[in-house]
């Protein structure tokens, strides 16, 4: 498999990168690349260039970067919204969601999910999207922000062509259309509140099931975004 790695956006703009410190501990000692070896070198923006190992020492690797490489992005834009679940679920949500495709994950508020996150928790899950994103072959890092107050969702989904929010209650599975722009929004584990069904109608958001069966929100929420993102990744190489 190819190895990639994330560098920043001014570094993937020149011809030469030299690689120091945790990544050169993570490139030429576990993945053990040596010179002529080539590779894969994103932005987390989105942007993606192949890079070929020229000369490695004891403290550092430096890398000659050469044409654009596959971006391996999904055609469509996916948003996901999510009632927060605990720690270890959230973490697993972020790091699957993220190889999948999803490009941005929103915390946000809910009366029966009233978590919060502090900024050292959304940077730990910011390092697990990066990992993933290297992992899964990716360009773009998703963003993640939150934990958003209820009422911002009018604003924030007002950015996607369709709007789909998952509820068990839904009478069937969704017939998906295909958009360039969507965003997902999954509930807490008690599902939503009445008023919060209605507000999600009046922003004009559709229903969406999964089936007969109950899953958790990090389960649901993989599952809808795949189903998704299926349609713009079908026939792609």
């Amino acid at each position: 498999m190819t190895t990639s790695l994330l560098l920043t956006p001014e570094e993937l703009g020149l011809v030469e990168v030299k690689i120091e410190g945790e990544r050169y501990r993570h490139l030429f000692r576990a993945r053990r690349q040596k010179v002529g070896d080539r590779m894969r070198v994103v932005d987390g923006r989105g942007r993606a260039r192949w890079a070929q190992v020229l000369r490695v020492d004891r403290r550092a690797g430096y890398l000659e970067l050469a044409e654009e490489a596959p971006r391996n992005e999904p055609e469509v834009w996916l948003e996901l919204f999510l009632v927060p679940p605990k720690p270890q679920r959230l973490t697993w949500l972020v790091e699957k969601s993220t190889e999948i495709g999803v490009s941005a994950i929103r915390l946000i508020h809910s009366r029966r999910g009233p978590r919060s996150c502090g900024a050292g928790t959304l940077e730990r899950l910011r390092r697990v999207a990066e990992a993933a994103v290297m992992q899964s072959q990716r360009s773009l890092v998703p963003e993640i922000s939150g934990v958003h107050a209820w009422h911002e969702l009018v604003a924030l989904t007002s950015r996607s062509e369709t709007c789909w929010a998952l509820d068990p209650k839904a009478n069937a599975w969704a017939n998906l259309e295909t958009s360039t722009s969507a965003c997902l929004l999954v509930g807490p584990e008690g599902g939503w509140e009445e008023a919060e069904r209605r507000d999600i109608e009046v922003m004009g958001c559709r229903s969406m099931a999964l089936g007969p069966r109950i899953l958790r929100t990090e389960t649901a929420a993989v599952v809808g975004s795949a189903l998704l993102l299926a349609p713009g990744d079908r026939g792609r190489v």
